[in-house]
This record gives C-alpha cells, sequence and structure tokens, in this order.
C-alpha cells in the first residue's frame, strides 16, 4: 500500500502541508508507505495544449509526453494506491502551481469518448484538500463550492472516487501585527487555530487510515 499526496502551498510546514502530513501519517498508521511532493520544489508548466496524450494510435495515448518534473510525479501516483491533492484557496481557487499541475496530471487520463472514460490503469483513492482564510459562510456566499465540486467530480471520473476535506478561517500569519490586514482579529484566529484546527487535522488523519484500509 502507498499514498502520494501532492502539496501545492509555497509553505511546507503550514496548513496544507500539516493537513496533508497528518492524512500521510494516518495512512502510515495502517502500515502504508507514503511521500509528500511539494510542486514549488519542481521545475514544469501548465498545459501546452499539443494533445499528444489524445493522438490517435499515437505513443504518447493517455499520458503526457512533457519531459519535465513532473513525468516522475505522475509515474509515482500512476503506483501509488491512494492520491491526495492539497492546495491553499487563493483568490477562490487552487494555487497557479496546483491548477497547472492538475491541468497536466487529469487531461492525459480523461479519453475524449462518449461518454467520457478514465484512462488511469487501475481505480485508487482520491482525495482533494483546501486551506482557506475565509469562513465556512463566506465560502458559500463566494461560490467556492461550485471550484471544488468540479475538481472532485473530474478526480472521482478519472480515479473511481473522490472526496474533499475544508478547513476554514485559517491562521494566516505567524505575526498578525506586522501585516496589514484589521479585517481580522488576530485572538479568535488564535482561537480558532488552536480548537478547530486539531479537529481539521483528525479528519485528515482518518483520511488517511480509510484510504490505507478500505478497497476502491
Amino acid at each position: 500500500m502507498k499514498i502520494v499526496a501532492i502539496n501545492g502551498s509555497p509553505r511546507k510546514t503550514w496548513n496544507t502541508a500539516t493537513l496533508l502530513n497528518k492524512a500521510l501519517e494516518g495512512a502510515a498508521s495502517q502500515g502504508a508507505e507514503t511521500e509528500l511532493i511539494h510542486l514549488y520544489d519542481l521545475n514544469y508548466k501548465g498545459c501546452i495544449s499539443c494533445f499528444a496524450c489524445k493522438t490517435k494510435d499515437g505513443k504518447s495515448y493517455g499520458r503526457c509526453p512533457i519531459p519535465d518534473d513532473l513525468a516522475q510525479v505522475f509515474q509515482k501516483v500512476e503506483e501509488s494506491d491512494a492520491v491526495i491533492l492539497g492546495s491553499p484557496i487563493y483568490l477562490g481557487r487552487v494555487t497557479g502551481e496546483m491548477a497547472a499541475f492538475m491541468d497536466r496530471f487529469l487531461f492525459q487520463y480523461s479519453a475524449y469518448t462518449n461518454p467520457p472514460q478514465s484512462l488511469f490503469p487501475k481505480k485508487i483513492h482520491a482525495g482533494l484538500i483546501y486551506t482557506m482564510n475565509v469562513t465556512e459562510e463566506q465560502a458559500k456566499e463566494y461560490g467556492y463550492g461550485q471550484h471544488f465540486m468540479i475538481n472532485e467530480n473530474m478526480m472521482h471520473r478519472i480515479f473511481g472516487n473522490a472526496e474533499s476535506l475544508s478547513s476554514f478561517d485559517t491562521y494566516q500569519f505567524n505575526d498578525y501585527s506586522k501585516v496589514v490586514a484589521p479585517r481580522f482579529d488576530p485572538e479568535k484566529k488564535a482561537l480558532r487555530r488552536e480548537e478547530v484546527f486539531p479537529k481539521d487535522c483528525k479528519t485528515a488523519f482518518d483520511m488517511g487510515v480509510r484510504f490505507a484500509t478500505e478497497s476502491v
């Protein structure tokens, strides 16, 4: 059993990475082999619309042919039993690095058949973890759910299943006194990090346990 997590945040020890690590800890507690990959460490770009992954009888059908750092990531996921993508939400969407990754990662496996079919070699567990500065009520008001639903539906189509975890109203800065952010109450932010974020960590841990123990 192997589980790969992909961190789409530029931070390696903050909210998103923490939740991804908790999910991997849950999987490891059940004997799974785990790996966390930081996208910001890699050299790659987004889809270039070459359509080599869609060319009839082409040598790259179903596979992205771009020879950059994502090639080894795709290989690792294909060899895994579960994948978890994590990203903070920037302006209502995942980070640019995660968006570029998802374009390349998911498009290669999405066949232009009618109905659409998956070219991924097997069914695996798939998870999405989001962290964001807004409250749950604000996320609904701003329409974040539509973006999340599109991502989850695409993951479900490719891998056979998908689930999401959202962590709201996260602690954004080490020291709020050093930034211009009067709209936020540092004490309330700190209290939420102390009281609510551990529950999100437990939910992420439980996701890892399920992925390591339940069949797809």
